[in-house]
């Protein structure tokens, strides 16, 4: 896996493309990512992120990508990954800036306040330690827990400091091993020491502002001794073989991309030779391949099983199958080696259309952006069409052996998570009760006649601890129906809610066929202005539900609140971005006039708060 076998090949003239990137490059930060999105020798890797930090120190604007602000405190030569983290991160959407401290200076950066490496404000910091920097060898004895404390203490430093998430790795075992099997029972063996390290890390990872890189899983995958090359270590001190940085910059970089709520949501599946063995429409369906009985279908009985768990954590299952509808569905109906059933398939596209065509009929039905899709098509041409045509899609490569196709999804990591809440486990059951709100719509006589039959219910409550994990996570994760796109990290929600010169709502909704869960934030702060006013510094919503008067209420709720704390006005800011266009008229048609202020990145909005009047809206009744 370390050669990133998922990614297609790069093309004969990927250097030249990276020389020709300029201003005037077409599209620019979607050609970045397209040439991002390939196996890239280092050579290559450093070539496109030397190209990337030309364009970032010409200030050119390289939207869609997202801007991240990464500082490094590195107890070993970090320089090889820095050199290929641009090429990754662009691969997950994401331009990168990096503040890397120089080697071996962890304690001192961290602890030092006159140290300037932390005060520009990095979206994230992260920890770049090994077990060399612990000073744990064979045969010592001592306990862990010092160790620990140390590394707690310097995070603490860099959270107060920065107010930013800590990524801290954990730690791969070295293959030296000194009693065999027997290390893992030796408190004195490496091996046992830092697997004892590891438990700590990750339980200092379950705190507020601490994030996890788990190296030693990685390690493990790609083989312990392909990780380590102690020759490089004594010679350039390198933490990994230069053979294993492509793989530890893509971990670090689809980790940032989750921070910023770059990962992937759906995953589309095609059918003949993906999900299970033939055609269905040519061998009908007693001649498909699938379930017990043969190593060919139990193979794609594994690659069913994959998705029903990637479903189970909450990514959205779609078809798209060049097939008859029928035919295809009765797989799904009446085999009996089928794991998957329709009612695990929020949208089902089996026709005869091209297959792009049919992934933007998937992403339009569930109200997602096309980057968030991933397909798994076992056909070479349909993957480079969709390429092609839909470069924003991941469509990762697959091998001719439908055994290995789980490992590879797996192994790619489109579907990098922080956290996981029984919110996330019910989101890919919402999309299916979509299908059935749709066919009500179609039913109803009008809009409100439709509203009224969901027997929706709405309600509202401020920031909480419960729900912060959450409440960063919609935050960082909203783009379309998010009117300023300001990031907060979980660290600072906490602050939120705490700062009593702060108003805050969550807003959650239910129908009589699914609870959406959260669905809505808004944050509000004491505004400069002739008479006391609230500044809207977020709105944000989930796109899952517009049209049902969710900002009405919205804003119902935050006048009165406004009311309550002697507010006169409110004034909302909208500042564009590529994502956003959907909600530039949100505040003209909530009743908010449009402002001059010079000071206002965007368009500034106002509304009087004794000049709202209610009105009557589909909750609760």
């Amino acid at each position: 896996m370390s050669q990133l076998p998922w990614l297609p090949e790069s093309s004969a003239s990927f250097r030249d493309q990276c020389k020709r990137l300029g201003p005037d490059t077409e599209g620019l930060g979607s050609a970045i990512q397209a040439l991002a999105t390939a196996q890239l020798a280092p050579s290559q890797a450093g070539a496109l992120g030397r190209a990337i930090r030309r364009l970032q120190d010409q200030g050119v604007d390289l939207a869609p990508l997202v801007p991240f602000r990464l500082a490094v405190l590195p107890s070993a030569t970090f320089e090889p990954v820095d050199d290929a983290l641009p090429a990754a991160c662009a691969r997950r959407g994401i331009v990168l800036s990096t503040y890397v401290a120089p080697a071996e200076q962890v304690d001192q950066v961290a602890l030092d306040p006159s140290d300037s490496l932390l005060d520009g404000s990095p979206d994230a910091t992260l920890l770049a330690i090994d077990h060399r920097w612990f000073g744990i060898v064979h045969m010592q004895e001592e306990p862990t827990e010092h160790a620990i404390e140390r590394l707690a203490m310097l995070v603490a430093a860099i959270h107060e400091r920065t107010g930013a998430p800590v990524i801290v790795p954990t730690l791969p075992t070295p293959p030296t091993m000194l009693f065999g099997s027997f290390d893992r029972q030796s408190q004195a063996a490496l091996a046992s020491r830092v697997a004892a390290l590891n438990v700590g890390i990750v339980e200092l990872a379950g705190q507020s502002g601490v994030l996890l890189l788990d190296l030693a899983t990685l390690a493990d995958t790609v083989g312990r001794e392909q990780w380590f090359d102690d020759r490089y270590h004594y010679l350039y001190k390198l933490p990994v073989a230069a053979a294993a940085v492509p793989l530890y910059a893509d971990w670090l970089a689809r980790l940032i991309a989750a921070v910023r709520g770059r990962s992937r949501k759906c995953l589309v599946l095609d059918l003949d030779n993906t999900c299970w063995g033939g055609v269905i429409g040519d061998d009908g369906i007693e001649g498909i391949r699938v379930g017990p009985g043969s190593a060919e279908g139990e193979a794609f009985a594994a690659v069913q099983r994959y998705a029903l768990d990637l479903k189970a954590r909450g990514i959205i299952l779609a078809v798209s199958s060049k097939n008859e509808d029928a035919t295809a569905r009765r797989a799904f109906r009446e085999h009996p080696g089928m794991l998957l059933r329709e009612t695990d398939i929020a949208v089902f596209q089996a026709n005869w259309q091209d297959k792009p065509s049919n992934i933007e009929a998937i992403a339009r039905s569930l109200n997602i952006g096309l980057d968030a899709i991933v397909l798994l098509d076992d056909n070479a041409a349909e993957r480079a069409q969709v390429r092609a045509a839909l470069p924003m899609v991941a469509v990762p490569e697959l091998p001719s052996d439908a055994a290995l196709y789980p490992a590879i999804l797996s192994a790619a990591g489109y579907f990098e998570a922080l956290s996981f809440s029984d919110e996330d486990r019910g989101r890919a059951a919402t999309y299916a009760a979509d299908a059935l709100r749709a066919e009500v719509l179609g039913k109803s006589r009008d809009l409100g006649d439709y509203l009224q039959s969901l027997d929706m219910q709405i309600s509202f409550a401020p920031f909480d601890a419960l729900n912060r994990a959450r409440i960063a996570q919609l935050i960082n994760k909203s783009n379309q129906f998010n009117l300023t796109t300001r990031r907060y990290t979980e660290a600072e929600v906490e602050a939120f809610e705490r700062d009593p010169a702060v108003f805050t709502l969550q807003v959650r909704l239910r129908d009589r066929f699914s609870d959406f869960g959260m669905i809505g934030v808004i944050i509000a702060r004491s505004a400069p202005a002739a008479r006391p006013a609230w500044e809207i510094d977020s709105w944000l919503m989930s796109c899952r539900v517009l049209g049902r008067r969710v900002e009405q209420a919205m804003l119902g709720k935050l006048v009165e609140a406004a009311r309550e704390a002697g507010v006169d006005e409110l004034r909302g800011q909208y500042i564009p971005t590529e994502k956003n266009k959907m909600v530039a008229q949100h505040f003209p048609a909530l009743g908010f006039a449009e402002i001059a202020d010079d000071g206002c990145e965007g368009h500034m909005f106002a509304l009087s708060v004794a000049d709202f009047q209610p009105q009557i809206l589909p909750f609760d009744r």
